[in-house]
């Protein structure tokens, strides 16, 4: 008699959910186990959505109904490469897909960059959102100027969290440790810089436009800044958001300031080429930044180089946000270039580039940290078409049973948390968020995690 189909997939986040959608949609004798280090799912959605975007966390209603499909299994508070080897995988089920996304970001390369103060966006967002590895990061929040260097979404999120006052951010799921240090916060001015032009600038109108909508806080733009060049309108004539963005940031440099007690600036052709520190000589104390010039390179890119011209401006806190980066995991091959699993349409490819026959990829750590948690789906589906296309990887019968990898973790006195246990966290994290009038009150702490759950 034929196995089920026995898959790990490995990360509990969107790529992860929507790989374990496709295949249960493909394959109905599809058995799944979502394996996470974190006992609580759902990944960037839980970890790394703004607080105050409770829309786009509703998709984990999608994830919860998968999680009840008694053909998937959850097992949370399980390291993939310590506690459950490669080998482990290869035993036991017939096909693992690597989905645990990137949680490492991309550095600047400057002078200063390791002083305190100094901290990755990423490291910030998953702080304010409550992650266990970073509830005891704190952040300095007692001096008046911030910088956050990047235009993305991720540099508006934490822009927008620093302008907000205590009253805004409390119908959010913000972690209660950085709602309190939030409200104490001495920060009024917060510096986002772009490298290029506004024209280059990789935000989404709705998520710039929300600068405009802050309760206590005026948001600065030097019209001389918006004076694009014609090789810039160009590339974005044919690019509706781009030119939505424009328009957003002409508005904002239009109005006059309120004075509110916090300013967001929005500067573009700016880079920092250093960080120095205070005068204690461990902290930031200030940031040296240069100012650029566009140039267009080879095959219409649009660049910028710096023109050597300098200021130098008064800091406590920098957090760059230029970009996650992935990260290898042990026994699986990684590409340190690109950052990623190296693959063919989710297939894992091996140091000499042959394909590696049961293991596939998908979302970020397949492609790069790239698009909105949507475009993991089409991601997640070519490679679960792809698994199921391929021969099926044998495995011994006895190891293939479920319990049998329950059974292994035991022995090892690996704690897991599963399905029901995350239910009783949920269900104990919305009945106090519930009693404060908020979507939730989270458990930030592994161990009250692991309590929760049981």
């Amino acid at each position: 008699m034929d196995l089920p189909l026995r898959v790990a997939v490995v990360g509990a986040g969107p790529a992860g959910f929507y790989a374990t959608e496709a295949l249960l949609k493909q394959r109905d004798d599809a058995l799944v186990d979502v394996i996470d280090r974190l006992p609580a799912p759902f990944g960037l959605v839980r970890y790394g959505v703004a607080p105050d975007h409770l829309k786009i966390k509703a998709v984990t209603r999608v994830f919860e109904r998968l999680l009840d499909d008694p053909r998937v299994r959850f097992l949370g508070g399980v390291e993939v490469g310590r506690e459950l080897t490669a080998d482990d995988l290869a035993r036991h089920y017939h096909a693992t897909v690597l989905a645990y996304g990137a949680a490492g970001d991309r550095r600047l390369g400057i002078p200063g960059e390791d002083l305190a103060g100094s901290l990755s966006a990423t490291d910030f967002v998953g702080w304010y959102n409550g992650h266990p590895d970073l509830v005891d990061l704190e952040p300095p929040l007692d001096g008046p100027w911030a910088f956050v260097v990047g235009v993305g979404n991720v540099a508006v999120d934490v822009a927008r969290i620093l302008a907000k006052t205590p009253a805004e951010l409390a119908s959010s799921d913000i972690a209660t440790h950085a709602a309190a240090a939030l409200e104490r916060s001495a920060v009024t001015d917060i510096v986002v810089l772009g490298r290029r032009g506004p024209a280059e600038a990789k935000w989404t109108t709705k998520e710039l436009r929300e600068f405009g909508e802050l309760a206590d806080a005026d948001v600065v733009v030097d019209p001389a800044e918006l004076d694009i060049m014609l090789a810039s309108k160009a590339a974005i004539a044919d690019d509706p958001a781009a030119l939505r963005n424009l328009d957003v940031l002409a508005d904002f440099a239009a109005r006059p300031l309120a004075g509110r007690r916090r300013r967001v600036y929005l500067r573009f052709l700016r880079s920092p080429v250093a960080i120095e520190p205070d005068a204690s000589g461990t902290r930031v104390g200030s940031i040296v930044i240069e100012r650029n010039r566009l140039v267009e390179r080879s095959g219409g890119v649009i660049g910028a180089d710096g023109t050597g011209a300098t200021e130098r401006l008064p800091a406590s806190l920098v957090l760059r946000s230029v970009g996650y980066r992935g990260r290898g995991l042990p026994g699986f091959p990684f590409d340190e270039r690109r950052a990623v699993i190296p693959n063919e349409r989710g297939r894992v490819l091996d140091e000499d580039g042959a394909v590696l026959p049961g293991v596939y990829v998908a979302g970020w750590i397949k492609r790069g940290p790239s698009g909105v948690i949507g475009t993991n789906k089409p991601d997640a589906v070519e490679t679960a078409t792809c698994l199921l296309e391929d021969p099926v990887r044998t495995i011994d019968a006895e190891a293939a049973r479920p319990e049998a990898v329950d059974a292994l973790l035991a022995g090892r006195g690996v704690t897991v948390l599963d399905r029901d246990g995350w239910r009783r966290i949920d269900a104990a994290e919305t009945a106090a968020g519930e009693a404060a009038g908020r979507p939730r009150v989270k458990f930030v702490r592994r161990e009250e995690l692991m309590d929760a759950g049981r």
